[in-house]
């Protein structure tokens, strides 16, 4: 499961060709994310990610040769662009929403109730066994 797309020639877009996902990649990934999947779920995933795969298709026929790009869609909303990476849309706000965007839980509230914490973090049960 590594190559989705066959590439033919630079240029030649209708010569490109969608590689399909199969029974055994969904296997693969189910295993690697230590999923058991019935058969009804599997034929669900299967056919859930050939649809996005399709549609990604379907995306890049689109012209956007013209289209400005975006590295964020908060890039639209009220970013500080005095600071750097992540940091510039810590207040971004929009105008359609009141008050800005929803406050999120303060931190000391967030690990008060917690079983186990450091104070900083969440401590929790070691999980994965392979």
């Amino acid at each position: 499961m590594t190559n989705y797309w066959e590439w033919g020639e630079p240029g030649a877009h209708s010569r490109r060709r969608l590689m399909k996902v199969t029974d055994k990649d969904v296997a693969y990934v189910a295993d690697l994310a230590n999923l058991e999947l019935t058969g009804e779920e599997r034929a669900r995933m299967l056919s859930d990610l050939n649809s996005i795969l399709e549609y990604i298709e379907r995306l890049r026929e689109l012209e956007t040769g013209k289209v400005a790009p975006m590295a964020q869609i908060s890039d639209r909303y009220g970013v500080d662009e005095s600071r750097q990476g992540s940091d510039r849309f810590a207040y971004a706000t929009r105008e359609d929403v009141q008050g800005g965007l929803r406050k999120s839980l303060p931190h000391e509230a967030a690990v008060k109730n917690a079983p186990d914490t450091d104070g900083t973090f969440f401590e929790v049960p070691k999980v994965i066994e392979r």
